[in-house]
């Protein structure tokens, strides 16, 4: 992608300006950012994935009249039947990672590429009856909401006050402030940086893809990667028993020996030896596929003379010394590291460029197509 070329997407922004003025900065509203824009979706289509076991969905319905429980979730699937009437008002169905699911969608979620895949989290589309909302709240993450059919009103300000109301099944602020008001129509846009407190109301029947880039928290990231060298600690310290040959009878049996504590250490230490052990861990924990993601392999066997292209429900990173997809990592260097690169920024290889590729890199990719993760073209 060319960062520097001026983009509808954006507002006639390029994403390098985008990025240096407005991304974890402040909001965005961009007129037709898609001119024309229609759902990918029809809305059966979408209630059709609702209905699935391995889709993600949540109904919320509004029921003001109901002073004890304004607001009602429901977790899916749901049957088409399971929902309310279209024509009642106040309810807004939201179907998780979309793009995982549907090409025309996933199509979608790669314009936004100019940020790293490594934020990306996932395409939501929700469909809301007129009045429908989830009520003013705030993400902790990056989002771009585009707007696929009909009309939502946002209002959206700055809140210092997080404080959230009490006894609700959704986040909901206690006290929100708006700042801004917008109306947006099928293809407007409005870029929302993290805890930037936001309002959506459906005027009339509407529908939202909401594209979300998620911002892990140093807890978060410091959990899975040590847990990841936890697993592999064995393979890097192997073995050795903590030995005290010399160690004295003891007055006070209850306090750790500093010899233990410092075999403790070295253990550590031995487990971090490898350089690029944190790198690694990093990267399968960001390529880890969603728990409802499951591939299934290819029907026939992998001719090396075939381009192939990464499935979408594949994830695939690189770094300065490996390959990682799915939760697994590759070492890889000079015009094997160059390709698998390529395949990962640009999604394909050619059958020239996998011609190119080394009997060992060859092997990697008949695997990867074995297992559904790329498929052969």
């Amino acid at each position: 992608m060319n960062i520097d070329l001026p983009l509808t997407l954006l507002g006639g922004l390029s994403p390098a300006t985008f990025m240096k003025r407005h991304w974890q900065k402040k909001p965005l509203v961009i007129r037709q950012a898609i001119p024309g824009f229609s759902a990918p979706l029809e809305r059966a289509e979408l209630f059709d994935l609702a209905a699935q076991d391995d889709v993600q969905s949540r109904l919320v319905m509004q029921t003001p009249e109901a002073a004890t429980e304004p607001w009602r979730l429901r977790q899916g699937p749901f049957a088409r039947k399971a929902l309310p009437a279209l024509k009642k008002p106040g309810w807004t169905l939201l179907v998780q990672s979309v793009d995982l699911y549907d090409a025309r969608v996933r199509a979608l979620r790669d314009q936004f590429r100019f940020v790293p895949d490594a934020r990306l989290d996932d395409v939501m589309v929700s469909y809301a009856s007129d009045g429908g909302g989830v009520g003013p709240h705030f993400d902790s993450y990056d989002v771009f909401l585009l707007q696929a059919h009909g009309q939502r009103r946002w209002r959206i300000g700055r809140q210092k006050n997080l404080d959230l109301q009490p006894g609700m099944p959704l986040k909901i602020l206690a006290q929100f402030e708006p700042e801004q008001e917008f109306v947006l129509d099928a293809g407007d846009m409005l870029y929302l940086p993290p805890r930037y407190a936001h309002d959506g109301v459906a005027l009339g029947e509407c529908m939202t893809y909401s594209i979300g880039f998620r911002a892990p928290g140093a807890g978060e990231l410091a959990q899975e990667v040590l847990q990841r060298l936890a697993e592999q600690a064995c393979d890097e310290v192997g073995e050795a028993l903590y030995r005290d040959p010399g160690q004295t009878a003891q007055a006070h049996a209850a306090r750790i020996p500093t010899d233990l504590a410092q075999f403790a250490r070295d253990a550590i230490d031995k487990a971090l030896r490898d350089p690029l052990a944190i790198e690694r861990a990093l990267g399968e924990y960001l390529t880890e596929p969603k728990a409802q993601v499951w591939f299934e392999g290819a029907q026939t066997d992998f001719d090396t003379g075939q381009g192939v292209q990464l499935d979408r429900r594949s994830t695939m990173l690189y770094d300065d010394a490996h390959v990682f997809i799915n939760g697994e990592s590759f070492l890889a260097a000079g015009r094997d590291a160059s390709l698998m690169r390529l395949l990962a920024d640009g999604q394909a290889l050619t059958a020239a460029q996998v011609g190119q590729l080394s009997e060992s890199a060859k092997g990697l990719i008949a695997q990867w197509v074995d297992a559904g993760w790329i498929t052969a073209n």
